[in-house]
């Protein structure tokens, strides 16, 4: 559904948007919150960004490890005096604190803010997890060291990080139900996130916490002022003109799946091309592929002039804007083998040029296969192939509905959706400042 802007004042409208990460910092959150903030200010939104001191925002200070974020924020409001402040909530970069003994003492260093701040609150989940992927989170990647001592010292930190997530997993999810609570609106990318923070074991509650949840896509939308044909993106990366491309791409953490790799029967007129990056407050320990295979696959960058190499990576780590879009325009379709998402901007961004996915089965990426925009499979490696044959059969089927459905991921439009969000808020809080707005009992 698009959206337009009514007359509304939106003129005297401030809001203060709160995301440690922020360019120049790399990292998804950062990334979203920048295009966000951006699309806003378009519409005529007065925002300011708070974010930490490496990034380019208005206000800065907050760190993972700053146990005074919440003291900051409040700084910050009392200077800026914003009628409305919207968290981009990621925990691990708020400092999240599991004890392996006492698990009620899980915290962040931004729950004083929650529990104190006297305006409105908007929150956008950018994660939650099922107990699987949860427990996938606290993997060790060094486990795979032949060393007899470093594997026994390694399993044991992997038994007590598996030990301390499994205790903490009911006290991560009332962690975001609280701030789910002391938020006057809640935003998630799809309704798979959105119900899952608001289970609970009474359905009525269920009911009441999922209505104060708004559903707004991630946007995503190509950063070129025109259309790029597949030859010359190819020719940018010196890709092969002759295959087909499936595309890895992502922030380097051993939950992308890309172990897949070492076993993917890739079709003969297909090649996979690999690009992967670090970002500044990596939440998850990066994984090779395996000791050795990962050599191997992290090679094949001498091979991409060859056109003989079936996988070929780039080596070129974080991308800008206008490069990621070329990488995208010279793909065929995006995988997306992870063992663990909550939510996706590299399949939001891959749909924006016109490119389908094919994704592990999980509850996230199952919700937009059921749009027909991509497929989901079990994850092994004949699955992924037997999709990238089924893929190709049916491809024009599915830029079709991705075509149809890319109008929902303008920057525009979701800055609309944003604004329709904040002028509700503050017409039920009658525009008074500095008055809570109550949560609607249960």
């Amino acid at each position: 559904m698009s959206y337009k802007l009514d007359n509304y004042n939106k003129s005297t409208l401030k809001i203060l948007m709160i995301s440690t990460e922020f360019p120049p910092i790399p990292g998804g959150v950062g990334r979203y919150t920048k295009n966000l903030t951006d699309g806003l200010k378009k519409i005529g939104i007065k925002v300011s960004v708070l974010c930490n001191e490496k990034g380019g925002g208005d206000f800065i200070g907050i760190d993972p490890k700053n146990e005074n974020n919440s003291k900051i924020i409040f700084e910050v409001l009392d200077e800026y005096d914003p009628d409305l402040v919207h968290i981009q909530l990621e925990h691990g970069l708020y400092g999240l604190k599991m004890n392996s003994f006492n698990p009620r003492s899980l915290s962040t260093n931004i729950d004083k803010f929650y529990k104190e701040c006297k305006i409105p609150i908007i929150t956008t989940f950018h994660s939650a997890y099922p107990l699987h992927q949860w427990m996938e989170l606290s993997k060790h990647p060094n486990l795979l060291n032949k060393n007899l001592i470093t594997v026994s010292i390694n399993l044991l930190n992997q038994i007590g990080d598996y030990w301390k997530r499994f205790i903490n997993y009911r006290s991560f999810n009332l962690a975001n139900k609280q701030k789910m609570q002391a938020s006057q609106a809640n935003i998630a990318f799809s309704s798979y996130l959105a119900q899952l923070i608001s289970e609970n074991e009474n359905a009525i509650k269920d009911q009441k916490s999922l209505s104060n949840f708004s559903v707004i896509y991630h946007g995503a939308e190509p950063n070129m002022n025109k259309y790029v044909k597949k030859r010359e993106a190819r020719q940018f990366f010196s890709l092969p003109l002759n295959r087909k491309i499936a595309l890895f791409f992502g922030f380097m953490t051993h939950t992308k799946g890309w172990d897949i790799l070492d076993n993917l029967d890739i079709p003969d007129d297909w090649v996979v091309v690999v690009n992967q990056s670090e970002n500044l407050f990596n939440l998850t320990k990066p994984s090779p592929i395996n000791d050795q295979k990962s050599q191997k696959i992290l090679s094949h960058t001498d091979n991409k002039n060859s056109q003989n190499g079936k996988i070929i990576n780039l080596n070129r780590g974080f991308l800008t804007d206008k490069e990621l879009s070329v990488l995208f325009y010279s793909s065929d379709i995006i995988v997306l083998p992870y063992t663990v998402t909550s939510g996706s901007g590299v399949m939001f961004d891959a749909l924006a040029h016109g490119l389908p996915f094919i994704a592990t089965d999980l509850g996230f990426f199952k919700e937009f296969a059921d749009k027909g925009l991509g497929i989901v499979v079990k994850r092994r490696p004949n699955e992924f192939a037997k999709a990238i044959k089924k893929l190709e059969s049916e491809y024009l089927h599915y830029t079709q509905r991705i075509e149809n459905f890319n109008k929902e991921l303008t920057w525009e439009n979701v800055a609309l959706q944003h604004f329709d969000l904040y002028r509700n808020i503050l017409d039920k809080n009658n525009r008074i400042k500095n008055t809570p707005f109550p949560f609607p009992s249960t």
